[in-house]
């Protein structure tokens, strides 16, 4: 049996590091009608365009009434060139289950793979803080945050420039 085109791409992406999954969405609404279209959205307009994304397709259930409200869930097939950037969309998309689906052995990750990974969250973690802090907080208390921000920036710049320089003086010797 010859192997589709969407085949080959899986398999040359996944021997490349890439890696495949399948999130479960859940939604719910009063309106019916809107759950369809607002899932389709979700993987259309946004998951589609998320950076690292080779491809994603998907499959909505009909929403069913629970209660006083209507709920549907989405199975969408995603497969990301690389780890650091299925955890990224994992962590803003809050999927209500993922399986990974390939490659069906360890992930491994080098240094440089886990540090991004690592540092997409902390920046993702910290733009949640700052927005619901924001809504939360008085003037004075989200300036204080503010300054805390900008200070810890100023940290991790200095942490950067530091190792950039040891691996130039490294180069050198």
């Amino acid at each position: 049996m010859a192997k589709s085109d969407v085949d080959k791409v899986t398999e040359e992406t996944i021997e490349k590091g890439g890696i495949l999954v399948k999130f479960y969405f859940d939604m719910q609404n009063d309106d019916k009608d809107k759950l369809q279209p607002l899932m389709t959205d979700l993987i259309n307009n946004r998951l589609m365009k998320e950076p690292g994304m080779v491809y994603c397709y998907g499959a909505i259930e009909e929403p069913i009434k629970v209660k006083d409200t209507y709920s549907t869930v989405a199975e969408v097939t995603l497969l990301f060139d690389k780890p650091s950037h299925l955890f990224r969309v994992s962590f803003n998309y809050a999927p209500a289950g993922i399986e990974i689906l390939k490659p069906g052995k360890d992930v491994v990750f080098t240094s440089f793979e886990l540090q991004t990974i690592l540092m997409d969250l902390s920046e993702i973690s910290v733009n949640y803080s700052k927005y619901i802090l924001e809504h939360i907080m008085n003037k004075d208390e989200i300036n204080a945050i503010g300054t805390a921000i900008d200070n810890r920036k100023a940290v991790g710049e200095n942490i950067l420039k530091g190792e950039d320089d040891k691996k130039d003086n490294n180069d050198k010797n």
